[in-house]
């Protein structure tokens, strides 16, 4: 996991806003889970392999600032924050029950 989150907390800004993912890294519960960069979006899975788990929340950048923080699993919008820490601390908060570190494997293991 160390190795995973060290190259996605080095990618500069033509991959992403270099804040999303040293904000998500301050959390310990989002800091164990597999982080992915896809179009500008950090991405985070409970398993390490595809198919990845889709019950983490994501946040999306809006145009006009601003995030809206969805979970793909279940298509539930969990909010529309103003900040990336609030988008992170909302993600946290939202965890499913029982998520603990990123499993070797895909989602179909968990």
């Amino acid at each position: 996991m160390a190795a995973a989150w060290s190259d996605v907390l080095s990618y500069g800004t033509d991959l992403i806003n270099p804040a999303v993912p040293r904000t998500a890294y301050r959390h310990p519960s989002l800091r164990v889970l597999w982080p992915m960069v896809s179009h500008g979006v950090l991405y985070l899975s409970r398993c390490t392999r595809y198919p990845w788990s889709r019950d983490i929340g994501t946040a999306f950048p809006q145009g006009g600032g601003g995030y809206r923080v969805r979970r793909e699993s279940d298509k539930t919008l969990l909010g529309v924050v103003d900040t990336v820490e609030e988008a992170y601390a909302l993600i946290a908060a939202s965890l499913p029950e029982g998520c603990g570190p990123a499993i070797e494997g895909a989602a179909d293991e968990l």
